[in-house]
């Protein structure tokens, strides 16, 4: 049965200056062009028993050769979408957007959008023009996020090279991006060293929790690593379950991921509503489920990583 009052952890918006651009984005990667407005989103929640949905912007936010303008996109992006959440704080909050590999323009933006915009955490995608979460020029950044305790939704982008050229890159190549920057992140101890951060991997990790002890073996090669610690590293993430409801993923990501640790999460609008609808079946009919699990994993995980959001 459907729970009435998930919290999707897991859904975005498209500003209107940035509409044209996502449409040309889209076709790019050979996906349908999706489209965003205010009352569409509340609609699509109130036929999906969403309470509550935390918005953020998925794609780059300007050329890779402008700083300046990822730094005025991510102003304009946060500030236009703490507007749509100061609005209706009843069914959104906000993960804010951040213009790496630029640091310090990351870094004055955290303090504004935490800050002043009071959003519920902050979004990056998983390169950064070809550079992974891991890299070391990075830490003055995950240090700031860990003295805030902040919530981090890693979200997949493109590599800067196809897998399979001719597939959509969001079915192919975003889940494998994820547990590439993922895997980057634990071999170079981003969770254990920065351990007040928490971090939430789209689409139940890509790969990670069926390949995650294939991955611990790397560990066997470094004599200050152990196979152990790496998962232990590997299992502070949290998953969310957007395009990966299915009977073959679900048992490897509830078997993988640490008690507490899996979230709802839509992918409303990159994913279309009629194909979206076929991932909540397969979660509600799941027929595995111990007793208060979904309802924890569409709700009171959610609750627990994001308090203000849990009287919405």
């Amino acid at each position: 049965m459907t729970d009435p009052a998930r919290i999707d952890v897991h859904q975005h918006l498209i500003p209107p200056d940035r509409s044209r651009g996502m449409a040309e984005r889209a076709a790019a990667l050979g996906w349908p062009a999706p489209a965003w407005d205010k009352p569409g989103a509340i609609a699509m929640m109130d036929r999906r028993s969403i309470a509550t949905g935390v918005l953020s912007y998925p794609a780059p936010l300007a050329a890779p050769d402008d700083p300046a303008g990822a730094r005025a996109g991510a102003r304009r992006v946060n500030e236009y979408t703490a507007e749509v959440v100061k609005d209706r704080p009843d069914r959104f909050g906000h993960f804010a957007a951040l213009p790496l590999p630029d640091v310090d323009g990351a870094l004055a933006e955290v303090a504004h959008a935490l800050d002043e915009l009071h959003a519920a955490g902050v979004m990056l995608l998983s390169n950064a023009n070809g550079r992974y979460l891991g890299d070391p020029e990075f830490d003055p950044l995950w240090a700031e996020l860990d003295a805030r305790a902040a919530v981090v939704l890693v979200h997949p982008t493109a590599p800067l090279g196809a897998m399979v050229p001719g597939l959509p890159a969001p079915l192919v190549d975003f889940p494998f991006d994820t547990a590439r920057t993922a895997l980057h992140m634990a071999v170079h101890g981003v969770p254990r060293r920065y351990p007040g951060i928490k971090m939430i991997l789209p689409h139940a990790g890509g790969f990670l929790p069926y390949a995650a002890h294939r991955f611990a073996v790397a560990a066997r090669l470094h004599p200050d690593a152990t196979p152990e610690g790496l998962l232990d590293d590997l299992r502070r993430f949290y998953f969310d379950t957007a395009i990966s409801a299915g009977p073959a993923s679900l048992p490897s990501l509830i078997a993988f991921a640490a008690p507490g640790h899996v979230l709802y999460g839509s992918d409303f609008p990159m994913l279309p509503e009629e194909w979206a609808t076929e991932f909540d079946a397969g979660l509600d009919m799941y027929p595995h489920w111990e007793d208060g699990q979904l309802h924890a994993i569409n709700r009171g995980n959610a609750e627990l990583l994001l308090p203000r959001l849990a009287g919405a």
